[in-house]
């Protein structure tokens, strides 16, 4: 009887890239442009600055490149800088069906990797595809109840993709892919109570980090439990307190995790998404000021008032997982980009006020990118929506060109010349003889 992970592995292993859809091809190009882009954006943000102080004078051989930085490092812990950058602004992609960010630890642990190696772009682009797959398989297998447990999927399971990714193109067999899967599983961490911290950011990261190491272990023969997914003490029996083991292989190479990906278009929490779309889209309908609100009352999905009730905040990473900021930005501001999730914006009287007085309420009739939105102005008018479906999810997603402008909008720390080079690139990565051609336009100059 073939095993779960025997399944994945054979998979894996026998995957081509000219027989993966053109559409799945095309969305793995977009999330690439996504996150590339996102680490971009996050590479001058003061945590890579602590990272580097901390762990650069530990590090090994300067020889791989950090998307965003001057400096190099030893790949592991390019790995690890890279996670930290795309994801320290929460701007990355999310699949809604499991509340994972698949691609930083997949695609930061890659990169790093391209960056020391010689690895050809649609190899590149093939092993980000079944990365991307693997970490969302086993996402989907262990949700809810591993979320619902306090675990960070990212973390925890993004270690898989990464192990995976890199595993695929040091060329590892059935045994030692085996092996990268179990010394993966058995280095799944991350915890939700980091949310707002910069210990969220370090969750890809370390997956990124710790999946490249599983793969150079297994490389040399470093050895690991058969059934890391399945087996008793296994990942999902001691993560999860349910699971169903069918979600790893149904329809595997048929349908693809990559269809179910969307976007982002605010840099902060996805479940927060569609209190800023309908308090943007209230503010631009009536015309008022952020003086001018006196009451919001707010109706969301229970999910959503667990993870984001932040309300006595003082600090911009905590303004990504709190409803009442989302509220805040959207009717005090209208817009709700980088600058509305900084310690100023926290902490600026006008919006801090309208944070205070919002009120959220948990609804189960509410679904998880829905919100109903009612406010009270100072002139006595009422006005309010009910929103469905949020910018970004995957009835509105992203445009190609809205992601190359969102990339163009983080890349500060490159020249815009830089930039393009780096969106064409991802967009003709499976033609390129050397996937370091994307990595060289991401280094300032």
């Amino acid at each position: 009887m073939v095993t779960p992970t025997a399944a994945l592995v054979d998979y894996i292993l026998g995957s081509r890239l000219d027989a993966i859809p053109d559409d799945v091809r095309h969305e793995g190009k977009r999330a690439l442009v996504n996150i590339v882009g996102c680490a971009l954006g996050g590479a001058d943000h003061p945590v890579m600055d602590i990272a580097i102080a901390a762990l650069g004078p530990h590090a090994g051989p300067p020889v791989s490149a950090v998307i965003g930085r001057r400096e190099r490092f030893d790949p592991l812990l390019a790995s690890l800088l890279n996670g930290v950058s795309s994801h320290v602004h929460d701007y990355d992609d999310t699949l809604p069906k499991n509340y994972i960010h698949a691609s930083s630890p997949v695609a930061s642990a890659l990169l790093a990797y391209a960056s020391v190696n010689e690895v050809s772009g649609p190899d590149f682009l093939h092993a980000f595809i079944l990365g991307f797959e693997i970490v969302s398989r086993i996402g989907n297998a262990t949700y809810p109840a591993h979320y619902e447990a306090g675990w960070h999927s990212t973390g925890s399971i993004g270690v898989f993709g990464a192990a995976v990714a890199v595993g695929r193109l040091l060329g590892l067999d059935a045994q030692r892919m085996t092996w990268a899967i179990g010394l993966a599983a058995t280095q799944g961490a991350g915890i939700r109570e980091m949310f707002g911290s910069m210990g969220k950011g370090f969750h890809p990261g370390s997956s990124a980090q710790r999946g490249y190491m599983a793969a150079l272990l297994a490389e040399k023969g470093f050895t690991s439990g058969r059934l890391p997914l399945e087996g008793p003490r296994g990942f999902a029996a001691v993560t999860s307190a349910e699971y169903d083991l069918g979600k790893l292989t149904v329809d595997l190479g048929r349908h693809f995790e990559l269809t179910d990906n969307t976007y982002k278009p605010f840099p902060c929490g996805i479940v927060v998404h569609p209190t800023i779309d309908a308090c943007i889209q209230l503010r631009e309908k009536h015309g008022f000021s952020a003086e001018e609100v006196e009451a919001v009352e707010l109706r969301v999905a229970p999910l959503v008032k667990d993870l984001c009730n932040k309300k006595e905040i003082s600090v911009g990473l905590e303004g990504k997982f709190s409803i009442y900021h989302a509220a805040a930005i959207g009717l005090g501001r209208g817009k709700a980009a980088l600058a509305e999730f900084t310690d100023e914006a926290v902490n600026d009287p006008a919006l801090k006020r309208i944070r205070l007085l919002a009120e959220a309420n948990g609804d189960p009739a509410v679904h998880e990118d829905g919100v109903v939105v009612t406010v009270r102005l100072k002139d006595g008018r009422e006005v309010g929506m009910h929103l469905s479906e949020s910018l970004g999810n995957l009835k509105r997603p992203l445009s190609d060109a809205q992601l190359e402008a969102k990339f163009r909008d983080q890349a500060k720390v490159v020249t815009p010349d830089q930039a393009d080079e780096a969106i064409t690139a991802c967009w003709i990565i499976d033609q390129l003889d050397d996937a370091a051609r994307l990595i060289a336009p991401c280094i300032p100059r």
